[in-house]
């Protein structure tokens, strides 16, 4: 027998010496196991302090060791062993039809020094996936319609999942489609979006665990700007006059300045990130 903590430290010490790859919510052995731990004992991830040193079963000890066995051998990220990712706090379905949510959008719509919530009735969330972007917008703006685009049916079934679970069904409307293709004549006060922005060159090095997302939701094209040109063209005719975008594209910032010499984006910073999220108003974009 020996405590929910030393079960913790134990596994950590197994993920480090498997030399794994994180990024899908966590970035350490110790994190990953405790998320393993915790989720797969049905424990929430703020458990207090003093209850993980509480004494587990055999059998709590052989879920533990199932979840990080599978983590060894398949190399699947952690979420989809589980079923659950969190954004915020915030918990969502999740398996192999869409990639883990781990987007900086999330914690940016949360920045009250950011985003005022009064002005935000019509929401865009692009590339939606599990839909966990569409979701955090309706829960930060109360007020808001919110429309919700894939391209991928898998995906946008799942996205339906969450939506529901977080009773959003009356407020968010999921459409399938390319980009703005089902959005004929609609004005959006924000559009948000994380497209697929990986590189043809990093696609061929993705670590294995990213292999197991589908690469609908992660291949960009060339430089990885494909859907983000795109974007960025159709964009102005969607917004309302004082409407913005923020988008995610990763490790693209000097493709996309290249690309787009004259366009003043705004470079948004986050606890772990300087350069992966820019905003762009509606008149700087018609430009």
């Amino acid at each position: 027998m020996s405590s929910l903590r030393e079960a913790i430290t134990r596994a950590a010490k197994k993920l480090h010496k498997a030399k794994l790859v994180y990024g899908h919510g966590t970035t350490n052995a110790l994190d990953e196991a405790a998320f393993l731990a915790l989720e797969g004992l049905g424990l929430p991830l703020d458990i207090p302090d003093r209850k993980l040193d509480k004494q587990i079963t055999a059998k709590q000890q052989a879920r533990i060791d199932g979840l990080i066995a599978q983590r060894i051998q398949t190399r699947k990220p952690a979420p989809y062993l589980v079923g659950r990712a969190y954004i915020q706090g915030i918990p969502f379905r999740i398996d192999e039809r869409v990639i883990v949510p781990r987007s900086f959008i999330g914690e940016l719509m949360f920045n009250d020094n950011f985003i005022g919530t009064h002005k935000i009735t019509r929401v865009l969330d692009l590339c939606t996936g599990s839909g966990c972007l569409a979701i955090l917008a309706a829960l930060k703006f109360p007020k808001a319609k919110v429309d919700a685009v894939d391209l991928s049916t898998d995906a946008l079934s799942l996205a339906q999942q969450n939506v529901n679970d977080h009773k959003l069904g009356r407020r968010i409307h999921l459409h399938q489609g390319d980009l703005f293709a089902p959005l004929k004549g609609q004005k959006y006060d924000l559009i948000i979006t994380n497209p697929p922005y990986v590189s043809a060159s990093s696609m061929r090095r993705l670590p294995p665990e990213y292999k197991h997302e589908p690469r609908l939701a992660l291949a960009g094209g060339t430089d990885g700007l494909d859907l983000v040109k795109r974007i960025l063209k159709d964009a102005p005719k969607f917004l309302t006059p004082h409407g913005a975008m923020m988008c995610e594209i990763g490790a693209g910032r000097k493709a996309l300045e290249r690309a787009f010499p004259k366009m003043p984006f705004l470079w948004l910073e986050t606890e772990l990130s300087t350069d992966e999220v820019f905003w762009l108003t509606r008149e700087q974009l018609a430009r």
